[in-house]
């Protein structure tokens, strides 16, 4: 009998002031991109080991995640993963291009450029996790990035609007990326963004945003 598929979902060793929300961030990465399947069931005592901790921060953690919408609680079971439709993509990503391009075009006029090279850390390490196929971490990478990113706009609730609709997408398209080796190479398109920001090329901040989100809508969403 074949072994069945587990997440790979990184343990996340010894406790951190701010641990319980880094149980919930990995688990909302690990939804996200899929490694977490829609209409399956997961229970925190059998998720727990993957990440080495105990049940109760996950518990705790998928419960925050009810809130939000990415899972339900089966009784005596556990959790399963929500469903994301195609209309629903298409409505998350529709909003998203309407708040984030202009929003990130806005920046190559306005962000200060000490700011702007301050983001290159996390750009880089949405490429590092790229390279080596770490989903988790570069759903995490990558949402860190743009909510900084955005948040250069001065406008907190542009902020959580935005947060709210790409903790609702669902990118299950990013394992197929890996596989075929092109994941990298759009990983990169965050380095790209910010030399055309750094540059203060409007209309390059743009064409790379555009995109960039058409992935989300496109090969990224594919199940």
């Amino acid at each position: 009998m074949a072994q069945q598929h587990r997440p790979a979902i990184p343990s996340l060793g010894g406790r951190k002031p701010s641990f319980r929300e880094k149980v919930v961030d990995v688990l909302r990465a690990a939804l996200i991109s899929g490694e977490l399947r829609p209409g399956q069931v997961y229970s925190a005592p059998a998720l727990a080991p993957r990440l080495g901790v105990s049940a109760t921060p996950v518990r705790e953690a998928m419960l925050e995640l009810v809130k939000e919408g990415m899972v339900e609680i089966v009784p005596n079971k556990g959790f399963r993963v929500t469903e994301v439709s195609e209309k629903q993509l298409d409505e998350y990503t529709h909003i998203r291009s309407l708040i984030e391009i202009p929003t990130t075009v806005g920046l190559a006029t306005s962000a200060g450029l000490d700011d702007l090279k301050a983001l290159r850390p996390l750009a880089m390490e949405i490429v590092t996790s790229a390279t080596r196929g770490d989903l988790t971490d570069y759903v995490e990478a990558d949402l860190h990035f743009h909510l900084a990113l955005l948040a250069l706009a001065g406008n907190d609730h542009l902020v959580e609007v935005v947060r709210d609709l790409r903790q609702r997408s669902r990118l299950y398209g990013l394992t197929a990326l890996v596989e075929t080796g092109r994941l990298k190479a759009s990983a990169e398109e965050h380095l790209e963004l910010l030399d055309a920001l750094l540059a203060r090329d409007s209309e390059a901040v743009r064409e790379v945003m555009t995109r960039h989100l058409g992935h989300v809508r496109g090969l990224w969403a594919a199940h």
